[in-house]
């Protein structure tokens, strides 16, 4: 919290929950960071929100990475994945990270799903933006009633990805305000501070969070809480995959095993697992019981 102004904020930073979220697959260079940043600007959002389920963001387009979602938990467990083609056509070794080289035209979509007996939200905006941290504004400025400033930075560095993300807003009795006021005043250095941060200050491992707020926001009265930690966790089990194939038509479930084994890999933790059809039987079996 910025005392002086009132605006609140978050601030995420992530080490080796990112490296292990990243490193479950071999991405090219730039993918990774694209995914990394996915990564820590829905960690940023979702920290922000009251909920007690999973947020997810998502997005997709017609480029070489059709698709890169991310979701965490209520209790701060993440996980990611991207989805890209004619890996042969990025350059492994740029930071590039111009969505239109990458994902080209497409969309952005947050989600907050709350359980089966709630009803899920949704939010969807078309990709305006040189980067993912500049559409992700832009989601706000068309979509909310709440200022939001947002930035991130992802790293390779020689102990592994690493990355940090800061989010500003005004709290919702403060918008709108007038232009020219001291609200407004306040809104603008807040902008200002936050963009002065650095890419190695946001995702460098060896600043301290509240070190770097403080260097930030100390003029304004930086506040901090009690932190959530964040770990990096996947939801697929053999029993979800093994039900998820029983559910499936015998013929389906046919064309999908190779002597009569099928394997599963989870997009997600890219872990692979085996059934017989006899077992998948069992799970059949069961769930009609």
């Amino acid at each position: 919290m910025l005392e002086a102004s009132g605006l609140r904020g978050r601030m995420v930073r992530l080490g080796l929950v990112l490296d292990e979220i990243l490193g479950r697959h071999p991405y090219p260079h730039p993918v990774a960071l694209l995914l990394g940043e996915a990564v820590v600007l829905g960690a940023v959002l979702a920290s922000g929100l009251k909920y007690e389920g999973i947020f997810s963001l998502q997005l997709n387009g017609d480029g070489p990475v059709s698709m890169l979602v991310m979701d965490m938990t209520s209790a701060g467990k993440l996980r990611a994945y991207a989805r890209y083609k004619d890996a042969d056509g990025l350059d492994a070794d740029s930071n590039e990270l111009r969505l239109a080289s990458l994902v080209g035209k497409g969309r952005l979509a947050f989600t907050v799903d709350q359980g089966p007996d709630t009803e899920r939200y949704q939010g969807i905006v078309e990709l305006v933006g040189e980067t993912l941290s500049e559409c992700v504004q832009h989601y706000f400025r068309q979509s909310e009633q709440i200022d939001t400033g947002i930035c991130a930075a992802v790293d390779k560095t020689d102990r592994g990805w690493r990355g940090g993300g800061i989010a500003i807003q005004r709290l919702p009795d403060q918008s709108p305000v007038p232009v020219g006021s001291e609200h407004e005043d306040d809104w603008r250095r807040a902008m200002v501070l936050m963009g002065s941060a650095q890419q190695n200050e946001l995702a460098n491992a060896d600043i301290d969070p509240n070190t770097l707020l403080y260097r930030l926001f100390h003029e304004d009265g930086v506040r901090v809480f009690d932190p959530l930690p964040l770990a990096f966790e996947c939801r697929c089990s053999r029993d979800r995959v093994g039900r998820a194939l029983a559910s499936l038509p015998p013929d389906d479930l046919a064309e999908l095993a190779e002597d009569g084994t099928a394997s599963v890999t989870c997009e997600f933790c890219n872990t692979t697992r085996e059934f017989q059809l006899g077992d998948v039987a069992e799970f059949r079996s069961n769930d009609q019981s």
